[in-house]
């Protein structure tokens, strides 16, 4: 991890530390919390045998169309701060981040491959992290998990950011089919409002109802870049 990377996980952490956002926090929220996992555990394993044959050929259209690897890795957030490594299908160039560093993605990126824009607006680009849903790192549904560079900056402006870290970080949430991609501050900032009402009201209908909202959202490439 480079020295920006640490100086943003340090950051957070001290939010974290501020907000006490440890197991004891949350006692009301622990069977839910185990019930949310072991839906996580079941759906995950059922999408990764079903979608397999879809995951090889992403795989096999990333590879062909452009160069470098078809599974792109890079350090995330989850709950209490920790640091992760999240999987995605590569739709930039492998040079994307070379010369700028950690920067959020524009409307119709340069970076972004020729397959590349398909898979994002498609979201089949996030379909590796099922892998990171049975390890453990993150859940189905909850806030996108955010890079610790950006998180950096985005906390110094808005302090709340660190409550999105009293959850585990999501492959789809309440955010992303309010309110979809968030390119500048005013919109983190409303992300970041559907974040916490999902935090504070999470429950498995609610998350059944984010699943759902999610297929529509698939669909009509609601809020990609």
């Amino acid at each position: 991890m480079n020295s920006s990377s640490v100086e943003g996980v340090e950051v957070l952490a001290e939010a974290v530390e501020r907000l006490g956002l440890d197991h004891r926090a949350f006692p009301a929220k622990r069977a839910q919390d185990a019930a949310k996992r072991c839906f996580d555990v079941a759906i995950a394993l059922s999408l990764f045998s079903f979608l397999l044959p879809v995951m090889i050929g992403v795989w096999a259209l990333v590879r062909i169309t452009s160069r470098g690897p078809a599974i792109y890795s890079q350090k995330r957030l989850t709950n209490k701060g920790r640091v992760f490594t999240m999987y995605k299908f590569r739709t930039m160039n492998t040079c994307a981040e070379l010369q700028t560093g950690a920067v959020l993605a524009a409307k119709s990126d340069s970076r972004v491959t020729p397959i590349g824009a398909f898979l994002r607006k498609s979201r089949l680009d996030e379909l590796p992290q099922l892998l990171n849903v049975l390890l453990g790192d993150m859940s189905l549904i909850g806030p996108r998990p955010e890079r610790p560079e950006i998180a950096k900056t985005l906390i110094r402006e808005l302090p709340d950011m660190a409550r999105r870290l009293e959850v585990k970080a999501g492959i789809t949430g309440l955010a992303q089919v309010q309110s979809g991609y968030a390119a500048c501050l005013e919109s983190y900032r409303e992300k970041l409002a559907w974040d916490i009402t999902y935090i504070e009201n999470r429950s498995l209908a609610l998350d059944f109802q984010i699943a759902y909202r999610t297929i529509w959202v698939i669909f009509t490439g609601f809020g990609a870049r």
